[in-house]
């Protein structure tokens, strides 16, 4: 079976939502979009960012910790990441940063490109801000073209909702498209 642009594989994509809410608009528009991915698309959603140890540069010297080398590993079987991450206090949740902070001294990481999709009814344009310093800082490759914004309520939202809303479902179904062309048309896949 050939997936997108003649490859023999659809595109692997690992979503991350930087919330640790039971009903996040973050979380539910990743699961949204996992069901909604077209033939060009594998969708994965990690759920392990609650179980991530603080960030310690000495526990990078020794063996990782389990969860964080199953979140290397997922980092590095994706051909991308797709990011949905909420604002606190004019930032990037602590636990969402957390997981960057493992992430910056892996091999597996630089260069990844990465979408940013933004949940927020509000817009939460400083935390989206943050977001791409830090990735541009850890040598991301970010996909503009594959990045938009939705807005859904910050608490209550669950994926149903997202996938019953037919104007929604189309909003997050032509971002995914765009991440297929966007991921084409940057590794010649």
């Amino acid at each position: 079976m050939s997936g997108a642009g003649g490859r023999d594989a659809p595109f692997r994509i690992l979503c991350l939502s930087g919330s640790l809410r039971r009903r996040s608009g973050n979380s539910a528009l990743m699961r949204a979009a996992a069901q909604l991915a077209p033939s060009g698309l594998r969708l994965d959603v990690y759920e392990g960012l609650a179980q991530l140890p603080l960030f310690n540069p000495d526990d990078e010297m020794e063996s990782l910790p389990q969860t964080v080398a199953h979140l290397r590993s997922q980092v590095g079987a994706s051909d991308a990441l797709l990011i949905a991450c909420p604002e606190y206090a004019h930032g990037v949740p602590g636990p969402f940063k957390n997981l960057l902070d493992w992430l910056v001294g892996s091999l597996e990481f630089p260069d990844k490109p990465v979408a940013l999709w933004n949940a927020s009814a509000r817009g939460s344009h400083h935390a989206q801000e943050a977001l791409q310093e830090i990735l541009r800082t850890m040598s991301a490759r970010l996909l503009p073209l594959a990045s938009f914004t939705v807005p859904l309520p910050g608490t209550g939202c669950e994926t149903a909702d997202v996938l019953a809303d037919p104007p929604l479902a189309g909003l997050v179904s032509g971002a995914l498209g765009e991440l297929v062309r966007e991921l084409e048309r940057t590794t010649g896949g």
